[in-house]
Formats: C-alpha cells, structure tokens, sequence
C-alpha cells in the first residue's frame, strides 16, 4: 500500500533539509512520512508529538490548526488558558480538556455546538445549570444525564422529546406523576417504566399500545378489572400479555 505523500499545510513538499529538528532524525524521533511535525497529516503530526514532547510548548502558536490542537494534548498547562480564544474549535477542545473545570466556565457558550457537548461532559454540579437552557438540544441531552437528578426540574418540560426521556428515567420518584400526560408515547413509556400500583393502572387507556404492554405487563394481578379489560386490547399483543397475567387467577378461581 503506497503511503500517502508528505506535504505541509500550504501544499508544499516537506524536505527534511532546512528543518529545525533534522538532528532528531538521526536519533529516530522523527521519519517522513509517519512522524513529522510539518506534515499536513494529523496522524503524523501527533506521532512527531508522542515521540517529542518536549517541543509541544513551542508550538502552541503554529499558524496551522492541527498543529496547535495536537501540541495542547502534550503542553505544559500553565500554557493553554489562552488557546481556550483559539479561533479553532478543535484547539479550543483540547486546551479545555486539561484544564481545571473553573477555567472552562466561560466556553459553557462557545459558539461551536460540539465544543458546549463536549464541555458538558467535563461539568458537574452548578457548573451545568446554565446548559441546561442552551439551545442545541443535544447539549441539553448530555446536561440531562449528568446533572443531580433533583436539579432535573427545568427538563421535566424540554422542548426535546429525548432530552425529556432521560428525565423520566431520572428524576426522583415523586416527580414522575407530573410527567405522566407527556405528548410524546416514549416519554410517557419511560415514566410508566417506574411506576406501579395505582399509578401504573393510570396508563391503561394509554393511546400508544407500547405503554398499555408496560401496563399489561407488570401491574399487579389485584388490579383484575384493568387487566382483564386490557385483554381485549386492540392490539393482540397487548391483549395476549393480559390474558397470560390473567390466566393464574382464572384457574384459582375454577379449581
């Protein structure tokens, strides 16, 4: 397999002639074509960075991106705060990463979607409360399952159907009722997932046969009436589940 061709980020060919560290060539710590740091290719730079990290610090102000994001994985720290202004997301990323979680506070608004997604990982606490209200939805996802299940409250009503999802399946016990009449049948699944009793019962009449099946599955035998309504289902295989639930009782009562 031929290798791909050694070029710098202006689409130059790299000659190893007038570079700066040809001295390491000789000592193994770089080869063109797998580890250079004026390849355009990010396997190759970051090679040329696993094998001379001494020289990350040097360049964190490299004009190409690659370059600067890659020297912020091996840099000393007290260098990065100011490459969380890069005008690159990706440099910006791995500045953040890094860092203590006080110092990224500010790219909780970075106006690259990826970067708040991957900053809300990094986050805990108070630190995420104000994600909670960004506007990619997917950002908001990954607030959702990360913050403390009692600071849920302003998600129990997200625009996002599966941002509410991840809601359902963790707020507190005594929130779930509220959440119960959710349009969207997946989110009232997943509350009636960690129902049961008189609650569970409550879904029975559920238009989406998916939550009537939760029904018919798991509520308890007591509630007869229910499931022997829900074993005239619509849906045969929610009918058929009742009539499974139902069929010890019947054969107690004809024995």
């Amino acid at each position: 397999m031929n290798e791909i061709a050694a070029f710098d980020y202006l689409g130059r060919a790299v000659d190893c002639a007038p570079c700066h560290h040809r001295n390491r060539l000789s000592a193994g710590r770089c080869q063109p074509l797998k580890a250079c740091i004026h390849d355009r290719y990010a396997r190759r730079i970051d090679r040329f960075f696993a094998w001379n990290a001494d020289l990350a610090n040097d360049y964190l102000a490299h004009p190409h991106f690659e370059v600067r994001a890659i020297a912020a994985k091996s840099a000393d720290v007290f260098r990065l705060p100011p490459l969380l202004d890069d005008p690159e997301e990706t440099v910006r990323w791995n500045a953040a990463r890094r860092l203590p979680q006080a110092r990224i506070l500010p790219l909780r608004a970075d106006p690259h979607r990826e970067v708040r997604i991957r900053i809300a990982t990094l986050l805990d606490g108070d630190d995420l409360t104000p994600m909670m209200r960004d506007e990619d939805y997917y950002v908001r996802l990954v607030v959702a399952k990360r913050i403390a299940p009692a600071r849920l409250g302003p998600l129990m009503n997200d625009p996002e159907p599966e941002v509410r999802r991840i809601v359902a399946r963790r707020v507190p016990d005594a929130w779930l009722p509220s959440m119960m009449d959710d349009a969207d049948a997946a989110v009232r699944l997943d509350v009636a997932a960690r129902l049961d009793g008189d609650l569970l019962a409550r879904f029975a009449s559920d238009t989406d046969w998916r939550v009537r099946h939760e029904v018919a599955s798991r509520l308890e035998t007591r509630h007869e009436g229910i499931l022997t309504r829900l074993a005239e289902d619509a849906d045969d295989v929610v009918a058929e589940v009742a009539r499974t639930r139902l069929a010890p009782a019947q054969r107690r009562i004809s024995a």
